[in-house]
C-alpha cells in the first residue's frame, strides 16, 4: 500500500522552528495498530492519518497518534492538517475554503483558515470541548514530577489544576524564569503519584508581563506519552487559556494571549489564543499560528 505524506512545522514561520508533524493520507483500509506503528516511525509528538468524513457535510475524519498511542484531540496536528489541506486545495472532491471541519474521538473541530493575502499561512481551532478543571494535584507532587522545589511553584492564583479542553493537562504556574528553565520531568515521580500518573502530561508557565512581546513562556512535558518535551501544544495553552481567562479575562468580550514555547529544546514557537466570555464565563477557546511547510514523500508499508 503506498500512503502519500507531508511534514510541517507548526505555530512558527521559520523552518525548522515550531512543532513538526507528520500529515499522512491514503489509509482508509489501515489498521490503528498500522498507523500507531506510522507514527512511532515518524517520532514526532504527533501524526494525523486524514479519513474521509463520516458525515459528508464535514471535511474529514482525522487520527492523532503520538509515538505510543491515539489521542482523542490535540492543538497542533489540527492547526498543521488544515494548514496542508488548505496548500493541497482540496479534501476527498471538496475544495478547501476559509474553513474545515474535522471529527475527532473528543468531537467535531472547527478550524478557521489563516491568509496572507490569498496564500494559506496557518490555521486556528475553536477547542471541541468547554473548558473543565477536573481537579488539583499537591505542590509537593507537582514539584517531584517537575524536579523542582515547591517553593518554585506558584499557589497564589491556582494550585496544579487538571484541566482539559478535550485532552486533560496538569496546569502548573511556578515562580520565575529561572525555575522555568530548571524545570524537567521526573518519569518515575509522574509514575508514582496518584493524581498526576494518570493525568500524564504537565504543563507549566509563568507570566512575562509582556517581556519580549510575550504574555506567557511555557513548557510540556509528556514523558509517558514518550515526548521527554513537547516544542508546541495547541490543546495545553487552549486550556491554560481556559483556565486563566476566569481570573484574566473580561466579564464580556476576547481575552488573549500570546505564548511562548519551545525555547528550551531549540524550537521555538508561537501560538495565539483567546476565549471569548459572556457574563463572566467562557463561551469558546481558540488556538492558531501559522505554518512551514517542510517535506512530502510516499511510504512504501506492505
Amino acid at each position: 500500500m503506498g500512503l502519500t505524506y507531508e511534514t510541517v512545522d507548526v505555530f512558527t514561520d521559520t523552518a525548522f522552528g515550531g512543532n513538526p508533524l507528520a500529515v499522512v493520507f491514503g489509509a482508509e483500509r489501515m489498521a490503528p495498530a498500522a498507523m500507531q506503528a506510522i507514527a512511532a516511525e515518524f517520532n514526532y509528538s504527533e501524526t494525523t492519518f486524514v479519513l474521509p468524513p463520516q458525515n459528508p457535510a464535514h471535511t474529514a475524519r482525522v487520527r492523532i497518534f503520538t509515538p505510543t498511542q491515539e489521542v482523542p484531540f490535540a492543538g497542533h496536528p489540527n492547526v498543521g492538517t488544515a494548514t496542508v489541506l488548505a496548500w493541497r486545495g482540496d479534501a476527498f472532491g471538496r475544495p478547501i475554503g476559509g474553513r474545515v471541519l474535522f471529527e475527532e474521538t473528543a468531537g467535531l473541530v472547527p478550524v478557521e483558515i489563516l491568509r496572507d493575502g490569498d496564500r494559506p499561512v496557518g490555521a486556528r481551532l475553536t477547542a471541541p470541548q468547554p473548558f473543565r478543571r477536573l481537579g488539583e494535584a499537591d505542590v509537593t507532587e507537582a514539584a517531584a514530577c517537575l524536579g523542582l522545589r515547591p517553593a518554585q511553584i506558584r499557589e497564589d492564583r491556582h494550585p496544579p489544576a487538571i484541566g482539559t479542553v478535550g485532552l486533560p493537562f496538569l496546569l502548573v504556574e511556578l515562580a520565575d524564569r529561572a525555575a522555568l528553565a530548571a524545570a524537567r520531568p521526573v518519569t518515575g515521580a509522574i509514575l508514582a503519584s496518584p493524581t498526576i500518573g494518570p493525568v500524564k502530561d504537565i504543563h507549566c508557565y509563568v507570566r512575562t508581563g509582556g517581556a519580549d512581546g510575550f504574555d506567557l513562556r511555557t513548557r510540556m512535558f509528556a514523558p509517558l506519552d514518550g515526548v521527554a518535551e513537547d516544542p508546541a501544544t495547541g490543546s495545553a495553552n487552549a486550556a491554560l487559556a481556559g483556565l486563566l481567562a476566569d481570573f484574566d479575562g473580561p466579564a464580556d468580550g476576547t481575552f488573549g494571549l500570546r505564548i511562548s514555547q519551545g525555547v528550551e529544546v531549540g524550537r521555538p514557537s508561537v501560538l495565539m489564543a483567546e476565549a471569548d466570555r459572556v457574563a463572566g464565563t467562557t463561551i469558546a477557546i481558540r488556538i492558531g499560528g501559522r505554518c512551514v511547510a517542510i517535506r512530502r514523500g510516499e511510504l512504501a508499508v506492505p
